[in-house]
């Protein structure tokens, strides 16, 4: 018989330890002793072990993956790296600085650099008298030859080159092709032809504008007629752009040479100016002839570049995000037309400008329109500054033609880029 006092005690010892009660109710349960409810509890009973799942052991984490899962609160977290977004618009900021202040420093040397050197200093000078900002004029004939000869030979530069750089990224663009360019597939030619028959049959019926008129007119036709005869199928294929630029750039140049058997020797020489380019008659009127068609489609044309974007995922996919894709096409074959009568009307057959400049700008930043058009018009500008700067320079006294100078450069270029495509296109059947 167990005491009152003694109950009391044990209870509390193995109340919890209790098991639920069995067939002998509770009076079986309070005469167990402290270690046999132990052992019950411990002991799981064999409907328990039929019916509960078999649990599997939770294994710890190992070392590595302590490490990841906790953080050390002592060690400062990374900081995240900024989208490619981020990092591309900041770099397309740093090359836009550096194109205009490489044209910047371009166009000084070039004002200052010839048979008559003026310093940058006193090109500087003059610029700020002409402005009313202070300054002081050069002597009589440092004027004349800044004013008169220079400058207007550089701003020349200037918007021929942007004209064709920007031509030449919206083609790209248009054509879905990377080897679309205004020399290349004949474009610049049939302008040529243009302006030729101006100077050949004496046309002046727009005065000023009627060789650029011409051009445009020439440069249009010729530019439809090549987006007509090279696509199949929806698409622009590599072997028919180039071989539908051959069969322009021949007749251009059979048309060219009937103009320049019916022409006397003075018109013999400008036409022959058209067919080497060159920027050695540049004037001011022939850069206000020029200034708004230029303008005009460097303004434009930026407007247009995220439409390209979606037209560069395929015709279908920019038709289901609602773009007219013909309409772009043809509004952008206006714009190309423009920019490259722009730069033939003054400065002839000039190539590869508009082949170049569109690819290395891909290669630094990207195929993205919105900086590649007006990036393209800027570095293209650049590329003309030099390129006329070099072609006053490397054969003093004399002067190379600048469109045989940036063949020169832009053929090996050329050969660099169709082999590449046919590499990656897997070969042509």
């Amino acid at each position: 018989m167990t005491l009152p006092h003694e109950a009391e005690t044990a209870a509390p010892e193995s109340g919890p330890e209790r098991s639920p009660a069995g067939p002998g109710g509770a009076g079986s349960a309070s005469r167990r002793s402290p270690q046999g409810a132990e052992r019950t509890a411990a002991a799981p009973s064999d409907a328990e072990n039929r019916s509960a799942p078999e649990e599997t052991p939770r294994r710890a984490p190992g070392p590595a993956e302590a490490t990841t899962t906790k953080a050390d609160p002592a060690k400062p977290a990374k900081p995240a790296k900024p989208a490619a977004g981020v990092r591309r618009g900041r770099k397309a900021f740093w090359l836009t600085l550096t194109l205009l202040a490489t044209l910047l420093l371009l166009a000084l040397v070039s004002a200052g650099t010839g048979a008559y050197r003026i310093p940058t200093a006193d090109v500087l000078a003059s610029a700020q008298h002409r402005l009313g900002l202070g300054g002081a004029p050069l002597d009589r004939v440092g004027e004349s030859v800044l004013w008169n000869v220079r400058l207007p030979r550089v701003v020349l530069a200037l918007l021929v080159g942007a004209s064709l750089g920007c031509a030449g990224a919206l083609m790209q663009g248009v054509f879905g092709n990377p080897l679309a360019e205004p020399g290349v597939i004949g474009i610049s030619a049939g302008a040529a032809v243009g302006a030729v028959a101006a100077i050949g049959l004496g046309l002046s019926f727009f005065g000023n504008w009627t060789i650029t008129v011409c051009a445009f007119v020439a440069g249009l036709i010729t530019v439809s007629s090549v987006y007509l005869l090279s696509r199949n199928g929806g698409k622009t294929e590599v072997v028919t752009l180039i071989l539908t630029g051959i069969a322009v750039n021949a007749f251009a140049g059979a048309l060219i040479g009937l103009f320049v058997f019916f022409a006397d020797s003075g018109q013999v020489n400008q036409i022959t100016f058209w067919q080497l380019g060159s920027l050695a008659q540049a004037t001011w009127p022939k850069v206000l002839a020029v200034l708004p068609c230029a303008v005009a489609g460097l303004l434009v044309a930026p407007f247009y570049a995220r439409r390209l974007d979606l037209l560069s995922l395929g015709e279908r996919p920019a038709r289901h995000l609602g773009i007219d894709v013909e309409r772009l096409r043809l509004a952008l074959i206006l714009v190309v037309a423009l920019l490259t009568a722009a730069a033939v009307a003054v400065a002839g057959v000039i190539t590869f400008i508009g082949l170049l400049v569109p690819h290395l700008l891909r290669m630094a930043n990207g195929p993205g329109h919105r900086f590649l058009v007006p990036g393209s018009a800027l570095a293209g500008a650049v590329v003309l500054v030099a390129g006329d700067l070099a072609a006053r320079t490397l054969a003093q006294p004399a002067e190379l033609p600048l469109g045989v100078l940036t063949a020169l450069i832009g053929s090996p270029f050329f050969f660099w880029l169709l082999r590449r495509t046919r590499r990656k296109q897997g070969g042509w059947a």
